[in-house]
């Protein structure tokens, strides 16, 4: 198994797959509310793949200058609770760093906040975000 930096299309084509399989398909979303307008060109996508097959992903786009938005992290579903979440955010982080970013930002799920708070995330949990298919939080840490 192991993590990378998708910097070709068929490996960014491997981060799509990943959240087609484990949530368009499994949420019934369509592809217009998983695929929007931070999935371009020049979005970075962390992909783990476990032989030839794509099974986690992270999005990663700009907020500004010092803020690197880390997103639609999924892992399929037979994977998941092996620790893949933890290390494709760990690696979106070192990548934001490196492109000299200070923060990274997660919006979470509701019921992902505990996963975020074990990686050192902090978000103010009175004000929840609705603006897309799930309820979440604003959530962030200093890389």
């Amino acid at each position: 198994m192991e993590i990378i930096r998708a910097t070709k299309l068929a490996q960014q084509a491997g981060a799509y797959y990943v959240r087609i399989q484990a949530m368009a398909r499994k949420h019934q979303l369509p592809l217009e509310e998983e695929f929007d307008e931070h999935d371009t060109p020049e979005t970075h996508y962390i992909v783990a793949i476990d032989n030839f097959l794509p099974i986690a992903t992270c999005r990663m786009y700009p907020i500004d200058d010092t803020q690197m938005m880390l997103g639609r992290i999924v892992v399929l579903p037979e994977y998941r609770h092996q620790g893949l979440g933890t290390k494709v955010v760990q690696e979106a982080e070192q990548w934001a760093k490196e492109l000299g970013y200070k923060k990274a930002v997660v919006e979470s799920r509701d019921n992902k906040v505990k996963f975020y708070e074990s990686m050192g995330y902090t978000g103010d949990y009175s004000q929840k975000l609705t603006d897309g298919s799930f309820p979440c939080f604003r959530m962030e840490r200093d890389l």
